[in-house]
């Protein structure tokens, strides 16, 4: 067996395929569907693109509801329950919020006022987003509304990419999207796939490894994109409830069975902090995090093994 990479920018984003297979050819082609697919998944989900279900949706808000695809109803469905399951901490709505009023890539200075902060928010209400499944409509219930899938839609396009390329053949293969990872089958010696849990403080080392096989990772933390104001460092992540950036957090890992579902839940968890986020998660089966607070102290939820 041949061991397959290829690397390569989608979704605005640094997506890795590899493969185990019989030879160098077959690995390639089986991973070009892997490519193909998550090509498609940008073109439905995308905000960028005027012609996309996404933006069709934003455009009516509070005006109509829109007549969607049945897989675009069904993520928005699935969205809508971790929503409730977090408190709203998880919200496709957060993309009502100007995207000027934290603008992590230009120099920020100073501090929004909070009351402006806490207005920048209003129109983020997940129960605001309609859902009727007799008609696979969505509405958007307030003018000025929108909807994005920055918190699920990696995880979501790894995990189609995974199925088409379990269908072309791969057995034992690793979608990684940035941050979101799915790993099926096994390493060339028959062990589990090895998973680097990456270094809050050092970006390109890890802390820490896991061991996994037929299940998915995803690392959020606050050295994807700050900025520094006061000598305090304040993370891209938003609390939807106020407007204002986390802290507290250096980063949170989500171990579970879909890319979808841990890329989903390491905002919320982000957000909650230490002591309800894992409290959150240990309520929960099949699912398990990693936590770094800002003082470098590590936390775990139950049943976690950690290599050193």
């Amino acid at each position: 067996m041949t061991l397959v990479k290829v690397q390569t920018k989608l979704m605005g984003n640094t997506f890795e395929f590899c493969t185990l297979s019989e030879n160098e050819k077959l690995g390639h082609e089986q991973i070009a569907c892997g490519i193909n697919e998550v090509k498609r998944i940008e073109k439905l989900l995308t905000t960028f693109s005027d012609d996309s279900v996404t933006n069709e949706v934003n455009a009516q808000a509070g005006i109509q509801p829109v007549a969607v695809p049945q897989e675009f109803y069904d993520l928005v469905f699935r969205a809508q329950k971790i929503s409730g399951l977090t408190k709203g901490y998880f919200d496709l709505s957060y993309g009502s919020l100007d995207k000027d009023f934290w603008n992590f890539n230009k120099s920020l200075t100073q501090l929004p006022d909070k009351h402006k902060a806490k207005k920048a928010v209003h129109l983020i209400d997940y129960k605001n987003i309609i859902l009727d499944g007799d008609a696979k409509t969505i509405f958007l219930k307030n003018k000025g509304m929108r909807i994005g899938f920055g918190g699920i839609g990696k995880g979501y396009a790894a995990d189609c990419a995974k199925r088409v390329m379990l269908e072309a053949g791969v057995e034992n293969g690793i979608v990684s999207a940035a941050g979101d990872l799915n790993a099926w089958g096994y390493q060339e010696d028959g062990s589990p796939w090895t998973v680097g849990i990456a270094n809050p403080n050092l970006k390109e080392s890890y802390f820490s490894t896991l061991n996994i096989t037929n299940k998915s990772v995803a690392t959020s933390g606050n050295y994807e994109k700050f900025v520094m104001i006061n000598n305090q460092l304040y993370s891209h992540t938003i609390n939807p409830k106020t407007g204002y950036p986390i802290k507290g957090i250096k980063s949170v890992t989500i171990i579970t069975v879909s890319a979808e579902l841990a890329d989903a839940m390491a905002t919320p968890v982000s957000i909650l902090g230490v002591t309800d986020g894992l409290s959150l998660i240990n309520q929960l089966k099949g699912i398990e995090c990693i936590l770094v607070d800002d003082a470098n102290r590590l936390y775990v939820s139950s049943n976690i093994k950690l290599i050193k």
